[in-house]
């Protein structure tokens, strides 16, 4: 599994598959006329209980029902071999670590990396799948995104694909690619709006069906993010209303100069809480408006696509792993 990959230069799959709470999803970005494209798209519900993510526990409980909305989504977008997989948030854990001298050889950093989230890892750190990428330059030392899962529970999510057909290349996060998608939006639009993506600060959150995940970024890097399940105590705008407080005290914030808020529109139908009255907290607590991430922007929908807001939040995880290593480029 990687971390934020945004920043690397690959020749990824040209099909992203997520696999969430309660959808299979699955998208095909081509390139025509020079720009990228949503050429196809398809979505399959999942019931409740079918796939419960966990960091510790077994994440597909019914697998034939999870695996028969997987084939569909991949038959509707061309039986690809090779696909870019997304994997809910909850099935690791992401930290921020900063390390003032940063070992030459890759190995040695490796070391260093698993040494040092290996007391945060709720199972031995040999069980573990730990990457890293590097993040914000401090001028104390450098920091690294690191995401740890357990390789089991990466692995049930890679057999799944590889039993439809598919061999799931890359490996990432849900929210990860969301920010994929903002910088590719952000990026495709003309000063000063673009601007953002480029050296000032912003922030996300991703609501999904069983949590939400609050992102703080300085232009390209990630700064800040916690992942919390929609059954905590508290309300998600407390949670974000106490990740801006420690932006500002912690972090030298200067104010967000984007805020973007994404998933809302299925998420509206699936919670009870309100997620207008979030979208207006935020608004007046940041003093900004609040935008979705618009996955049209970043890839054109052809003409028989009919966008809608659910799609666009559905596409927006599938266009930011397809689109990773344009979206700063």
């Amino acid at each position: 599994m990687s971390a934020l990959d945004f920043l690397r230069d690959t020749s990824g799959p040209s099909v992203a598959v997520e696999l969430a709470a309660d959808h299979v999803s699955a998208a095909s970005v081509e390139t025509r006329a020079g720009a990228p494209v949503v050429s196809v798209h398809a979505t399959e519900p999942l019931p409740a209980g079918a796939l419960v993510p966990s960091l510790t526990s077994p994440n597909v409980l019914n697998r034939s029902i999870v695996m028969t909305a997987l084939q569909r989504v991949l038959e509707r977008t061309g039986n690809p071999r090779r696909i870019g997989l997304v994997v809910p948030d909850p099935v690791a854990k992401v930290s921020l670590v900063r390390f003032e001298h940063v070992p030459a050889r890759a190995a040695d950093l490796d070391q260093l990396v698993r040494w040092q989230v290996r007391k945060a890892a709720p199972f031995p750190i040999e069980d573990a799948q730990v990457s890293h990428q590097p993040g914000f330059k401090a001028p104390d030392g450098q920091e690294f995104v690191v995401s740890l899962a357990k390789r089991s529970v990466i692995e049930e999510y890679e057999n799944l694909c590889a039993d439809a057909g598919a061999h799931a290349g890359i490996v990432d996060l849900a929210t990860f690619n969301v920010i994929n998608a903002a910088l590719a939006e952000m990026s495709s639009e003309q000063p000063p709006a673009g601007h953002a993506a480029v050296e000032q600060d912003w922030l996300l959150v991703n609501i999904a069906a069983d949590y939400a995940s609050i992102a703080i970024m300085r232009g390209t890097n990630l700064i800040f993010f916690r992942n919390r399940a929609t059954d905590s105590e508290g309300t998600l705008f407390d949670v974000v209303h106490q990740a801006a407080m420690y932006y500002e005290d912690r972090l030298q914030g200067a104010g967000f100069a984007r805020a973007f808020l994404t998933g809302s529109a299925a998420a509206q139908a699936r919670q009870s809480a309100d997620i207008d009255d979030l979208r207006r907290n935020l608004q007046d607590r940041l003093q900004k408006p609040i935008e979705a991430v618009d996955a049209s922007r970043a890839a054109n929908l052809t003409d028989r696509i009919t966008v809608s807001p659910t799609l666009l939040d559905t596409l927006a995880p599938l266009v930011g792993l397809l689109l990773r290593g344009r979206a700063a480029a």
